[in-house]
């Protein structure tokens, strides 16, 4: 496999065009005041401009507009990592139309479809808890608060629905924090999702685990990760049940070097039915920060999100698709990065793009296949244009391929 992306080529590096998923992605870097939103050639098709840069992977809404969590410089934890401290809705034009403020929240929020959203905040763990959890590492302040994860349901008004604050239900012993990391926070969490039965899955980084939470009872039904995970992210449901999850490696257990896999659970067996990392292990790695999205075709798009990388593979695990963050961004805290939270890949037929058809010029550029003419039906299929593989190509020979 050739990784000359990693380090060479910026923008698409590689595409198959018979073997992609077509659509758009949407990109957000980390020290950007941009959100992305990107065709398979990597031309921007369209850019939000944010107030603030952002503290999770955006959200494109069915009705076009994007949802994030947003970072607050001036926040009590600012100092964290994924600190947040408002979830604002923008529209096409960056317009904000909803905003939500707390300065306790953090890394995620997910619109639900009666309109309310879960957003995920920061509180303090109790002391007589605090000093049960096992794990971690203390810090060399005394008496410092030990931060854990509540999960709220807030309407449009945001009026509080319902809540849920892990270190009630969490296993002070069994969910324990990562040996390396502070004893500052307990679980970390970084993602939500939500199951057919309304229960909803957590991404638990710092106690290298995923859980599922019963909606109702608010009891945990369901632990997976320990000896198994490093630091994961981004952990979604796909629609035949099971779970895609982003293993960071970050801390691999016995590795000298840490490396990073994309990895399918079926959790009624709690067995991986398919996974992927490179060859070697450490072509793939980003210590904190990117995600994996199951394809419609079967594919998996995934984003190394420490150097910028998104790749598209397909079930085998051949690289389909391969696109590098052009641009550098400067932060005080990272240094000069290309740094990315996360990718999503968004369909053709996905309604949320319908508020783009004024863009529909570009849109036959994106599959050759015979899908790209859709909001097209006043072009004739004589008018088409280069072919993407032609495309490609004529981007790819200048580079050596």
């Amino acid at each position: 496999m050739n990784n000359r992306a990693r380090t060479i080529i910026t923008g698409t590096a590689f595409c198959s065009p018979s073997e992609t998923h077509p659509g758009l992605t949407l990109i957000s870097p980390l020290c950007s005041k941009e959100i992305f939103l990107i065709n398979l050639l990597g031309d921007i098709i369209h850019n939000w401009k944010i107030p603030y840069r952002p503290a999770s992977y955006p959200e494109l809404l069915p009705n076009g507009n994007i949802l994030y969590v947003a970072r607050i410089d001036n926040g009590p934890l600012s100092n964290f990592e994924g600190a947040g401290g408002k979830i604002i809705e923008m529209d096409k034009n960056s317009k904000i139309v909803w905003e939500h403020d707390d300065p306790y929240l953090h890394h995620a929020c997910y619109r639900l479809g009666n309109s309310n959203t879960l957003v995920l905040k920061w509180v303090k763990v109790p002391q007589s808890i605090a000093e049960k959890v096992k794990g971690g590492l203390s810090p060399k302040e005394e008496n410092c608060i030990m931060w854990g994860d509540a999960i709220q349901e807030i309407s449009s008004s945001g009026e509080l629905i319902w809540e849920w604050q892990a270190h009630d239900y969490l296993d002070s012993e069994g969910d324990s924090i990562c040996p390396i990391c502070s004893r500052l926070e307990w679980t970390h969490i970084t993602s939500m999702d939500i199951l057919e039965n309304n229960n909803i899955l957590l991404n638990c980084m710092r106690t290298n685990n995923i859980i599922v939470v019963n909606k109702k009872t608010k009891i945990i039904e369901k632990r997976w990760g320990k000896q198994e995970l490093s630091h994961p992210n981004g952990a979604n449901v796909l629609k035949k049940g099971n779970f895609l999850i982003f293993d960071t490696g970050r801390h691999c257990g016995g590795e000298g070097q840490g490396f990073s896999r994309a990895l399918e659970l079926d959790p009624n067996t709690n067995k991986m039915v398919w996974s992927y990392e490179e060859d070697p292990p450490v072509f793939l790695y980003s210590c904190f920060l990117g995600n994996c999205q199951r394809l419609p075709n079967n594919n998996t798009l995934i984003c190394e999100g420490t150097t910028g990388r998104i790749l598209e593979v397909n079930q085998r695990g051949h690289m389909v698709w391969e696109y590098v963050i052009p641009d550098y961004y400067d932060s005080n805290i990272w240094g000069k990065n290309r740094y990315i939270f996360g990718a999503k890949r968004y369909g053709l037929d996905y309604v949320g793009l319908r508020n783009f058809y004024d863009l529909k010029k570009n849109w036959i550029l994106w599959d050759d296949r015979g899908n790209g003419d859709i909001g097209q039906s006043e072009k004739k299929p004589e008018q088409k244009t280069q072919s993407m593989e032609d495309l490609i190509r004529s981007r790819l020979e200048p580079l050596g391929y």
